[in-house]
Protein backbone atom coordinates (compact mmCIF):
# COMPACT_ATOMS: atom_id res chain seq x y z
CA UNK A 1 0.00 0.00 0.00
CA UNK A 2 1.63 3.25 -1.14
CA UNK A 3 1.46 5.87 1.42
CA UNK A 4 -1.30 8.89 0.83
CA UNK A 5 0.31 12.14 -0.03
CA UNK A 6 -0.37 15.98 1.40
CA UNK A 7 0.84 19.00 0.66
CA UNK A 8 0.78 21.63 3.54
CA UNK A 9 0.25 25.18 2.68
CA UNK A 10 0.88 27.52 5.45
CA UNK A 11 2.85 30.58 5.99
CA UNK A 12 3.99 30.22 9.36
CA UNK A 13 7.46 27.91 10.00
CA UNK A 14 6.26 26.69 13.21
CA UNK A 15 2.79 25.53 12.36
CA UNK A 16 4.21 23.44 8.71
CA UNK A 17 6.95 22.17 11.18
CA UNK A 18 4.40 20.87 13.95
CA UNK A 19 1.81 19.41 11.22
CA UNK A 20 4.47 18.05 9.20
CA UNK A 21 5.63 15.92 12.12
CA UNK A 22 2.14 14.81 13.22
CA UNK A 23 0.96 13.77 9.48
CA UNK A 24 4.61 12.28 9.02
CA UNK A 25 4.16 9.86 12.61
CA UNK A 26 0.50 9.31 11.40
CA UNK A 27 1.83 7.75 7.80
CA UNK A 28 1.58 10.56 5.07
CA UNK A 29 4.21 11.65 2.68
CA UNK A 30 4.14 15.55 3.18
CA UNK A 31 4.83 18.34 0.75
CA UNK A 32 5.36 21.88 2.79
CA UNK A 33 4.73 24.88 0.71
CA UNK A 34 4.93 28.58 2.08
CA UNK A 35 1.78 30.20 0.49
CA UNK A 36 -0.66 29.40 -2.42
CA UNK A 37 1.54 30.00 -5.14
CA UNK A 38 3.93 27.09 -3.90
CA UNK A 39 1.08 24.62 -3.18
CA UNK A 40 -0.88 25.26 -6.23
CA UNK A 41 2.87 24.61 -8.11
CA UNK A 42 3.66 21.51 -5.41
CA UNK A 43 -0.34 20.23 -6.04
CA UNK A 44 0.68 20.46 -9.54
CA UNK A 45 4.20 18.66 -9.72
CA UNK A 46 3.14 16.08 -6.23
CA UNK A 47 -0.39 15.24 -7.15
CA UNK A 48 -1.25 14.63 -3.35
CA UNK A 49 -4.19 13.30 -1.91
CA UNK A 50 -5.40 15.67 0.16
CA UNK A 51 -4.16 19.43 0.27
CA UNK A 52 -3.99 21.51 3.92
CA UNK A 53 -4.25 24.94 3.34
CA UNK A 54 -3.92 28.32 5.79
CA UNK A 55 -6.70 31.12 5.10
CA UNK A 56 -4.25 34.28 5.80
CA UNK A 57 -0.89 33.96 3.91
CA UNK A 58 1.48 36.90 1.71
CA UNK A 59 1.20 36.47 -1.93
CA UNK A 60 -1.82 34.68 -2.97
CA UNK A 61 -4.26 33.89 0.48
CA UNK A 62 -6.11 30.45 1.45
CA UNK A 63 -9.51 31.05 -0.02
CA UNK A 64 -8.30 32.20 -3.45
CA UNK A 65 -5.49 28.88 -3.26
CA UNK A 66 -8.65 26.89 -2.61
CA UNK A 67 -10.89 28.15 -4.92
CA UNK A 68 -8.37 27.36 -7.85
CA UNK A 69 -7.63 23.84 -6.52
CA UNK A 70 -11.33 23.42 -6.11
CA UNK A 71 -11.49 24.09 -9.78
CA UNK A 72 -8.83 22.43 -11.44
CA UNK A 73 -9.46 19.36 -9.27
CA UNK A 74 -13.02 19.27 -7.78
CA UNK A 75 -12.78 15.89 -6.43
CA UNK A 76 -9.16 16.97 -4.54
CA UNK A 77 -10.12 16.30 -0.36
CA UNK A 78 -9.07 19.95 0.90
CA UNK A 79 -8.66 21.10 4.63
CA UNK A 80 -8.46 25.16 5.50
CA UNK A 81 -7.07 26.12 8.51
CA UNK A 82 -7.08 29.64 10.19
CA UNK A 83 -6.90 31.32 13.58
CA UNK A 84 -9.49 33.67 12.04
CA UNK A 85 -6.69 36.76 12.00
CA UNK A 86 -6.64 40.29 13.72
CA UNK A 87 -9.08 41.41 11.39
CA UNK A 88 -12.47 41.63 13.02
CA UNK A 89 -15.05 38.58 13.06
CA UNK A 90 -15.27 37.43 9.36
CA UNK A 91 -15.43 34.13 9.20
CA UNK A 92 -12.70 32.86 7.05
CA UNK A 93 -13.28 29.21 7.81
CA UNK A 94 -17.02 29.43 6.46
CA UNK A 95 -16.01 31.41 3.21
CA UNK A 96 -13.76 28.48 2.47
CA UNK A 97 -16.08 25.79 2.69
CA UNK A 98 -18.24 27.85 0.29
CA UNK A 99 -15.36 28.06 -2.48
CA UNK A 100 -14.32 24.10 -2.16
CA UNK A 101 -12.84 23.50 1.28
CA UNK A 102 -14.03 20.00 2.12
CA UNK A 103 -13.17 20.12 6.41
CA UNK A 104 -12.39 23.34 8.25
CA UNK A 105 -9.74 23.38 11.55
CA UNK A 106 -10.12 26.37 13.50
CA UNK A 107 -6.55 27.11 15.16
CA UNK A 108 -5.08 26.37 17.62
CA UNK A 109 -5.90 22.51 16.94
CA UNK A 110 -5.02 19.61 18.91
CA UNK A 111 -2.93 17.03 17.04
CA UNK A 112 -5.66 14.04 17.15
CA UNK A 113 -8.40 16.64 15.41
CA UNK A 114 -5.83 17.36 12.30
CA UNK A 115 -5.54 13.44 11.79
CA UNK A 116 -9.40 12.90 12.15
CA UNK A 117 -9.92 15.20 9.85
CA UNK A 118 -7.25 13.76 7.39
CA UNK A 119 -7.94 10.56 7.25
CA UNK A 120 -11.98 11.05 7.32
CA UNK A 121 -11.39 12.60 3.56
CA UNK A 122 -8.82 10.21 2.59
CA UNK A 123 -10.63 6.71 3.80
CA UNK A 124 -13.99 7.08 3.86
CA UNK A 125 -15.84 4.38 5.63
CA UNK A 126 -18.16 1.93 4.22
Amino acid sequence: MTKKSIVLIDDEMLVRVTLSRILTRAGYTVVEATNGEQGLEAVAQSTPDLVICDILMPTKEGIETIRELHRARPALPIVAISGGGRLGNCDFLRHAEQFGASATLRKPFAPQEVIDAVSRLLEPVG
